[in-house]
């Protein structure tokens, strides 16, 4: 099984249909390559923290660097 197919599978047991699973399996695959050459980390490094993210997201969590920078979250 490919990357993309195993990414795919992760995204479809995350709620995603199997033709948005697809599409955002290669986006997460080409944002990795990307934040793995402007940051200088591995690709897995960055696959994971974007993993992460949208594990978050599915689960209603504000990313952390987010909820930190919003002053409007502040609860007053």
């Amino acid at each position: 099984m490919s990357e993309l197919e195993q990414l795919a599978r992760a995204c479809v047991q995350l709620g995603a249909s199997p033709t948005q699973a697809v599409i955002m399996a290669a986006q997460l695959l080409k944002r990795a390559g990307q934040l793995a050459l402007d940051r200088g980390i591995s690709r897995e490094t960055a696959l994971a923290n974007l993993m992460k993210l949208v594990i978050q997201g599915r689960g209603g969590e504000a990313p952390s660097l987010l909820s930190k920078s919003n002053p409007g979250s502040e609860e007053k």
